[in-house]
This record gives C-alpha cells, structure tokens and sequence, in this order.
C-alpha cells in the first residue's frame, strides 16, 4: 500500500514539474524572423538544337548561341557548316 502511495506522490510530482516547464517555455518571447530577400526570377534560355528552355546559369555557351548540353552545341555547330 506505501508503494502504491509512493507511486502516486511520484507522477503528480513529475506532472506538476511538466506543465510548469511547458508554461516556462510558452511565455518566452518567440524569435524574431529574420527578414528575407525576395527571390528573383531566373533568366530563361532556349537551346537552339532542342528548344528546352533552362536557366541562363546552367546553359553551355557557343558560336551562334546557349545550349543545354555539350552535346547540342557540337551537333548544331556541325551541322551549321
């Protein structure tokens, strides 16, 4: 019966020691967001052999224009000649 007392006194401890420390942490100011830059949009390029339109950071450039590979830059600038 003590042990059952014991038990008993134990959990309604932790349960008041839980519920103050969720308190604790809910009444801290929240942090403040830092502001972000908008994001601004990626200038687009179309590949001249296949037409896929890519950002102008990631295309390959040549001759006669931007492609989307190495690949389409050699077959169109062999075939331009």
């Amino acid at each position: 019966m003590k042990y059952l007392l014991v038990l008993a006194v134990v959990l309604i401890a932790f349960y008041i020691w839980r519920n103050n420390r969720l308190t604790d942490r809910s009444d801290a100011a929240p942090p403040k967001a830092s502001p972000r830059k908008p994001n601004t949009p990626a200038i687009m390029v179309a590949c001249l052999e296949c037409g896929t339109h890519l950002p102008d950071t990631e295309a390959v450039r040549g001759r006669d224009g931007v492609y989307c590979s190495l690949e389409h830059q050699r077959q169109h600038e062999a075939n331009a000649h």
